[in-house]
């Protein structure tokens, strides 16, 4: 998994690529820790995201409930897989996609 950060004042956007898996939630989560408190608009790209998996989910859920305090989240550019799986887990009743 890449991730590529740009801090623009009290906005983040977050390029996701590659698998959000076991393996790599972790990382997603150090990568979004240190920034998340002092941001009110959070947007995730996950143009490049080719697989999901529980685990990426729970990363997604935790940083959605967050922002629900503190700004927005939105998730951009998501494939036909990736939607599909929001859609069985009932994510996109929960999660702004575009």
């Amino acid at each position: 998994m890449d991730i590529e950060k740009n801090v623009e004042g009290k906005k983040i956007v977050v390029k996701v690529s590659g698998r959000l898996d076991t393996k790599s939630s972790p990382e997603l989560n150090d990568a979004l820790k240190n920034d998340l408190p002092n941001v009110s608009e959070l947007i995730f790209d996950f143009e490049g995201l080719n697989y999901i998996s529980s685990s990426g989910l729970r990363i997604i859920l935790s940083t959605q409930k967050l922002m629900n305090k503190q700004g927005t989240m939105v998730i951009k550019n998501v494939n036909e897989f990736i939607m599909e799986v929001f859609d069985a887990t009932g994510f996109t009743d929960i999660l702004t996609i575009e």
